[in-house]
């Protein structure tokens, strides 16, 4: 791996998980950065020592997670809502769109649930669900062109598989789906963080992701896009006293809802990780997000030689096009729980997916600890 601007280095120094454990799970359930560790900390001392008399510092904490998630996606800020997680985001959409029966949604067979549950749940509203095959998460576009139809409103699918990690053409997605005079709906909790992602050039319409993954936050905060000439289009649903333009004022009782994306906030905020998330975003941003995209996949092209040269089975798509951080692969004979829990012995975090073992590093990822992982299945598969 490339050493000759070790700026990752610095990154890894900010990793506190690093001092000990070798962490191939990001796609799951990523260790927190240390300035999010440190946010979160600051903000619990000030809470047990002065309750609520700094809360509106903390408010501040909400608006700079928005303009930070804004400017990483090339949107503007009246177009990110700060929610809890990318469900939440997906359900927005699904529950507050203007659906008419005999309307349907096109999506991928190999979605994660979160992608899938609430598109079927409007079944009883008389709309269709229609799954793509996607074998092993790879999407052949003519498929999904030929799902779409007249009564298409919504095209949804993963910017990156969670289970192989396939790497969408969210271009051509978008493409198809504004020709069949749909909407491209975009999970993308499994790229954000660690593939560049320009909303301006790239004509999405909804996008939802939380921060416990590749962008190195906590669980339970996380950001919501849509188009600024899509606010009227959904119905807003969870409204509170936070979703309308004067929030604060109690005694009001009139309905007159935030003429921007906050007005799908609803309620109280999630402060403390919001504050974390907002310093992973700032974090990250600081070193570049097309340099960790790069670091990232310089260590998975190394990480699966690593693994060809023990006689693992790398299942995941490696075309420039499409792979990603993660890398799904199997070691013939072996069961993948019980290689994931050996693994866990030697401080090695690896996880399963579909049956196969899935590891997912980050731009921090280290040559150690590719030793280290290849020395535990080595020795696993003994």
């Amino acid at each position: 791996m490339n050493r000759i601007d070790p700026w990752w280095e610095n990154m890894r120094d900010g990793m506190p998980v690093a001092e000990r454990w070798a962490y191939f799970d990001h796609a799951a359930v990523a260790p927190l950065c240390g300035p999010a560790q440190t946010a979160l900390k600051t903000w619990a001392d000030d809470m047990a020592a002065v309750g609520d008399v700094h809360w509106h510092n903390w408010r501040r904490q909400v608006e700079e997670t928005r303009q930070s998630a804004a400017t990483m996606l090339g949107a503007q800020t009246a177009e990110v809502a700060v929610i809890r997680n990318t469900t939440e985001g997906i359900n927005l959409v699904a529950e507050g769109f203007p659906w008419q029966p005999g309307d349907n949604v096109v999506t991928l067979d190999s979605e994660f649930p979160s992608n899938l549950y609430p598109w079927l749940n409007l079944e009883s509203r008389g709309v269709e669900t229609r799954l793509v095959p996607a074998e092993n998460e790879r999407v052949d576009l003519n498929r999904v062109e030929e799902a779409c139809d007249a009564r298409t409103r919504i095209l949804t699918v993963s910017w990156v598989g969670y289970a192989t990690g396939w790497r969408n053409d969210v271009a051509a997605l978008a493409e198809i789906a504004h020709r069949k005079h749909a909407y491209l709906f975009l999970d993308a909790i499994q790229g954000l963080g660690v593939f560049p992602l320009d909303v301006r050039e790239i004509p999405i319409d909804f996008l939802a992701a939380d921060g416990h993954k590749w962008l190195l936050g906590p669980e339970g905060a996380g950001l919501f896009y849509l188009r600024q000439e899509h606010l009227a289009l959904l119905r807003p649903i969870g409204v509170g006293w936070n979703s309308v333009a004067n929030a604060g004022d109690f005694g009001c009782r009139t309905l007159e809802l935030k003429s921007n994306a906050g007005r799908y906030e609803g309620g109280s905020y999630n402060l403390a990780g919001i504050a974390a998330l907002a310093a992973s975003l700032q974090w990250l941003s600081s070193f570049g997000i097309e340099k960790i995209s790069l670091r990232l996949l310089d260590v998975t092209d190394r990480l699966c030689r690593r693994l060809e040269e023990i006689g693992a089975d790398i299942v995941s798509c490696r075309d420039r096009a499409h792979k990603s951080g993660i890398v799904s692969f199997t070691l013939p004979g072996k069961d993948p729980q019980t290689i994931k829990q050996q693994c866990l012995d030697r401080e090695v975090v690896i996880n399963c997916r579909g049956g196969r073992m899935r590891v997912s590093p980050h731009a921090y990822t280290d040559e150690n600890d590719i030793d280290r992982l290849i020395t535990a299945l080595t020795a696993v598969n003994k």
